[in-house]
């Protein structure tokens, strides 16, 4: 973990190599509300969320990356991607003051069709959490 603003974990890919400067994002939504967008970085100040991102991904030596955590009642999803991905495939307008992911059906044809993002989804199957 990391104490330092913009980034939230620094995560390290022996693979590759990479050093990643991940900023992590995460909502739970209610029932009715799980293809809602989240929120990802605000421009609206003078330093915006996504400069604070990359200052921080130079000062660790590490590519800015982001990390989408989205639950529900009956599943979750776990999106990792590049900054720079992001910004080419997903963000759109950049004069926009919210950075968002989109979450509505054809936003996730659009994720599932992307090989450069990293995808985990989690069914919620309870079979003996009752406290009645």
């Amino acid at each position: 973990m990391v104490d330092h603003t913009g980034i939230d974990v620094v995560g390290y890919n022996p693979l590759t190599d990479q050093r990643l400067g991940i900023s992590v994002k995460s909502r739970t939504r209610r029932k009715g509300r799980e293809h809602s967008s989240v929120n990802l970085m605000s421009n609206q100040k003078e330093k915006s969320d996504r400069d604070k991102v990359v200052d921080a991904c130079k000062a660790f030596a590490c590519e800015p990356w982001i990390g989408i955590y989205v639950e529900s009642t009956e599943f979750a999803d776990l999106f990792l991607l590049s900054l720079e991905h992001y910004d080419e495939r997903y963000r759109g307008n950049a004069n926009r003051a919210i950075d968002d992911w989109k979450m509505g059906p054809k936003h996730r044809e659009l994720h599932s069709d992307d090989q450069e993002l990293k995808h985990i989804h989690m069914d919620f199957l309870g079979t003996s959490w009752n406290w009645t």
